[in-house]
């Protein structure tokens, strides 16, 4: 018997994009050396155990075939030629990956009907996308976590980060990442932060996408973009639970100077069902995820307290569906309760001033797609996403309702909100001891030596923050293929409209915070200030009772992209432009067209604030592969992001005028005196001419198969950008040579004058800020990174290997714009071009944060013999860059991002750590399986230090603030079927 020849070649990665509908294809071409062997009417039909049913198609004229619309998992793809042979192989596809299967027939004997393909040649071919796909056998296998921020940890090249909050950085700011859970951008609306925490336990596919050519997916992100897709229910029925646990005498003792040890105990209970509802048609999954953890809390000074607690309950259910051959349908639900209590006391508090936080999450998604004929296929996906936060007391005064005019009880102020207990002060004549005696005799803690002592808090935590997002989504795409000549086209069309909306309200609990001011500052009228309550102006009421309405802001995007990726002999052509659209949305005022400014005041009422159109947010992708081999290729591409997260909306909205904290002051004896608001931010109007803000990608590279299971993809490439927007003082360009290391505004700055010229008169109609919204001066980004990666996947052994020099530098610093970056803070209106010493002329220029030279990372797992798995991961990476800051150099008090010494001066410590795990699986009754498992973190212990102290004036100038979580071990075992 002659056996078939055959040459397979499996290329990932053909069409990767950010969040394009949570499907896959499988395409390629059947071809012989034989003329007498037909190519034509060939059929191919792809099985899984994901799909309801299976996708055929006929091969064309030419051989070729496309299988669409494809859940990512194992397929069996079956070839069944005219003469009734049948041709099988398994082969594997990912999330947004087309997978190229290419079948080269021989004759075969008659007496053979089934041919199952063995030894068969799998690469990546080149592209020009930068993507990297895994499958939910690596995430299982690999020491990866619980939660969706640690699937970044896979990323090349990616620093690797414990952030809570930002996102690392990839060639540009943290906030402008993207982040997809089935589809679905769980980002937070204005801030581009992962507030959000999906859990990992049920994700079938991830991909990973770094930057590339095509108009596919809505793809703005000046970041990297990472997407997931869920797992889907079968014909069979699996469940699954498990516990895992993580002991406080689990890890290791931190290096702080005091040796603290870990208090904090961790649990998990996940548990998972999933089957047929209706055979071959209708699936089900379902999933249940409850992360738990404890602390007791010590006591303070005033004595014990309660313990802190963190619960969170998430549920998750998916329909798959698919009422014909060519119509497949998916629905998901995942909510998700997070309650945290006992989160903040300090040493000085007492327990009843302690705080908590509820986060509630619910991710809606339901998607399709239907194949019109074998060359054109029509997707859809509507998602909706909702995040409803709130921080504030454990203690709640229901019972206080503050209102302008009334007096203070200084006999109850324990009970009135949070009263900071004085401190005398005895070499100032101004300040009145005697009566800060009386309050710390009546609040006062019992120091070491038995006397009452001021200094501590009691009462209530002051501030009820309610902070809710949304977004609501729609994506249409239509996909065909033709012939045209010698060439092959597959022509994508698509439209998505998305609106993000943050609602905040701040209420104080009672007064807020009530400090003492002893008499030593007099009110307007003459009298002395001897209290003083911070009070937000939600909490009172207007003249019919009700109190002032939240801020809501939004921002509506429209986005439509075309893209053709070209075949023509060996070479592929990625031809493709996204155009958007962005709409910002405040509160407070309403067109008027017959104003200087354009509007009249409104309170609360919704008004359009600024549009960029299309014509300024056009992005071409533009890419070229060359296969000049089977297994080697060299590619290039060009691409353009105007990345769409903005906080501006927000920051300025004219509702921030009437929504900011009020000073209440009151006599010696507790009697109303007067109120004004406290310092703040006012709306802003927006300089004219702006040019939205972009990000220009150039990348160069190659791959080389160099067996079977063995693959290695090389790039060089090159980011920077352009068209920063910040608030800023409308005459920031007029400061001239003020007391600066760095000179003060350059002279080429200073000729341009005022952003805005008729500010005055715009402010006299509505008034508003004097900073405006501008775009700053020569402000820009720079990133060039040299990538090496090695892929090897083989019948038990998979291993990713990637090293990565890159160096970011410029002079605008997106992600370090406060004392903590670890935080939400506003975009396009941070303490970046907040006056002198903090304009980018001002010492800005230099190594950026996340400019991070060598990364090095390697992670794979083992199949053992006796059912086990042995999984690693291994990171090695630079430091981070920081500098010195110092107010007293511009003249100011305030340090905050007002740099001594040009950006990323210095270097952190390098850091590196291994993370191992251990899974073994006993079958114990027929289909039942028991598993036992243990990841350890960071073996070796490296707590690295990083976020080092830049301010000049602290005695803990360059010290690490936050050290590299130490050695932790979790164990777990888990039943399922």
């Amino acid at each position: 018997m002659k056996l078939t020849k055959i040459a397979l070649v499996l290329a990932m990665g053909l069409s990767a994009s950010a969040f394009a509908q949570s499907s896959s294809s499988i395409r390629g071409k059947v071809t012989t050396e034989d003329a007498g062997i037909s190519v034509a009417g060939v059929t191919v039909t792809a099985t899984s155990e994901n799909m309801p049913k299976p996708r055929s198609v006929v091969t064309n004229a030419d051989g070729s075939y496309n299988l669409q619309a494809l859940i990512p998992g194992k397929y069996q793809l079956t070839f069944v030629s005219s003469d009734g042979t049948t041709r099988q192989m398994d082969v594997e596809v990912f999330l947004d990956q087309s997978t190229r299967v290419n079948l080269l027939l021989e004759p075969t004997s008659k007496n053979v009907e089934v041919i199952t393909v063995t030894g068969s040649k799998i690469f990546r071919e080149g592209n020009s996308s930068l993507t990297n796909s895994v499958s939910a056998e690596v995430v299982d296998a690999v020491p990866t976590g619980t939660n969706y921020r640690d699937l970044m940890k896979l990323i090349p090249g990616v620093q690797y980060s414990e952030n809570s909050v930002l996102g690392p950085s990839a060639g540009g700011s943290g906030r402008d990442n993207k982040y997809g859970f089935d589809g679905v951008d769980v980002s937070l609306p204005m801030f581009g932060t992962l507030a959000s925490e999906p859990s990992t336990h049920d994700v079938q596919s991830v991909t990973m996408d770094r930057g590339g050519a095509k108009a596919i997916g809505f793809n703005r992100s000046g970041g990297f973009s990472i997407d997931t897709i869920s797992k889907s229910g079968t014909n069979e029925f699996h469940g699954s639970l498990e516990y895992k646990i993580q002991d406080k005498s689990f890890v290791a003792d931190k290096d702080d100077a005091d040796g603290t040890k870990y208090e904090l105990n961790k649990s998990w209970l996940i548990g998972s069902l999933s089957g047929p509802i209706i055979e071959d048609e209708l699936f089900f999954y379902g999933s249940f995820y409850r992360p738990e953890s404890d602390r007791v809390n010590k006591e303070t000074a005033y004595g014990e307290t309660k313990d802190y607690s963190s619960v969170r309950k998430e549920y998750f259910g998916k329909l798959t569906y698919a009422p014909t051959d060519d119509l497949l349908l998916n629905f998901s639900y995942r909510t998700s309760d997070k309650d945290n209590s006992g989160e903040s006391i300090g040493a000085f508090d007492t327990d009843s001033t302690s705080e908590g936080s509820s986060a509630d999450q619910d991710i809606i998604t339901f998607e399709g797609s239907y194949i019109i004929n074998d060359m054109t296929t029509f997707n859809f996906q509507y998602s909706q996403f909702k995040l409803e936060t709130a921080g504030g007391p454990d203690r709640l005064l229901s019972d206080v309702t503050p209102t302008l005019g009334d007096n203070l009880d200084l006999t109850n102020l324990d009970n009135l909100g949070l009263f900071n207990v004085p401190n005398l002060q005895l070499d100032n004549p101004d300040f009145d001891n005697a009566q800060a005696q009386l309050l710390i005799d009546q609040y006062g803690y019992v120091d070491d030596a038995g006397l009452k002592a001021g200094g501590g808090s009691i009462g209530a935590g002051s501030t009820i923050n309610e902070q809710n997002f949304y977004r609501d989504s729609l994506e249409l795409s239509l996909q065909h293929e033709l012939e045209w000549g010698s060439t092959y086209h597959n022509i994508h069309v698509g439209f998505k409209w998305a609106e993000g909306t943050e609602e905040i309200s701040r209420f104080s609990n009672g007064w807020g915070s009530i400090s003492y001011f002893g008499g030593q500052e007099t009110a307007t009228d003459g009298t002395p200030i001897y209290y003083r309550a911070i009070t937000q102006q939600m909490s009172l009421q207007d003249a019919s009772g009700s109190t002032v309405p939240v801020i809501e802001s939004s921002n509506e995007s429209y986005n439509i992209e075309i893209n053709d990726s070209i075949e023509y002999q060996d070479f592929v052509f990625e031809l493709g432009v996204l155009v958007s659209k962005d709409v910002l949305y405040g509160q407070g005022l309403r067109a008027n067209s017959s104003n200087v400014s354009g509007y009249e005041l409104a309170p609360g009422e919704k008004y359009k604030m600024h549009t960029i159109g299309f014509s300024d947010m056009i992005q071409p992708r533009l890419g070229a592969t060359w296969n000049y081999q089977d297994d080697a290729s060299v590619f290039a591409n060009y691409a353009r992001y105007n990345p769409e997260a903005s906080s501006l909306s927000r920051a300025a909205s004219w509702a921030r005028n009437t929504r900011s904290a009020l000073n209440v002051d009151f006599d010696e004896n507790g009697n109303f005196i007067e109120s004004e608001p406290r310092d703040g931010s006012s709306g802003k109007f927006f300089q004219e001419g702006m040019t939205p803000r972009s990000i220009d990608e150039f990348t160069i590279g190659a791959t080389k198969a160099v067996s079977s299971d063995l693959l290695f993809r090389g790039h060089v490439r090159h980011r920077k950008g352009d068209h920063f927007w910040e608030d800023t003082p409308n005459t920031s360009r007029l400061d001239g040579k003020y007391k600066s290391p760095f000179g003060g505004v350059p002279d080429h700055i200073a000729a341009k004058g005022e952003y805005i010229p008729n500010l005055g008169a715009m402010r006299d109609e509505v008034g508003g800020s004097s900073y405006v919204i501008a775009e700053l001066d020569d402000a820009f980004t720079k990133y060039w990174e040299v990538s090496l990666e090695a892929e090897y996947q083989g019948d038990r052994t998979y291993l990713n290997v990637s090293y990565v020099w890159s160096h970011y530098y410029g002079n605008y610093d997106q992600d370090i714009t406060g004392g903590s970056s670890d935080a939400n803070l506003f975009i396009g209106s941070s303490n970046l071009g907040d006056g002198k010493g903090r304009q980018v002329w001002d010492g800005k220029y230099g190594k950026l944060n996340g400019d991070k030279p060598h990364v090095f990372k390697a992670y794979g797992y083992y199949t053992t013999d006796w059912e086990a798995n042995v999984g690693a991961y291994l990171v090695y990476q630079s430091g981070d860059v920081w500098e010195k800051w110092d107010g007293s150099e511009y003249g100011y008090s305030s340090s905050t991002i007002r740099y001594a010494e040009y950006a990323g001066s210095r270097r952190e410590s390098s850091h590196w750590q291994m993370d191992l795990t251990y899974n073994q699986n006993f079958t114990v009754y027929d289909n039942y399986v028991v598993e036992f498992s243990a990841e350890l973190f960071n073996v070796f212990d490296n707590q690295t230090g990083y976020n080092y102290d830049p301010y000049a004036s602290n005695t803990t100038f360059g010290e690490a603030r936050n050290l590299i979580n130490p050695r932790r071990l979790q164990l777990s075992v888990k039943v399922g079927f």
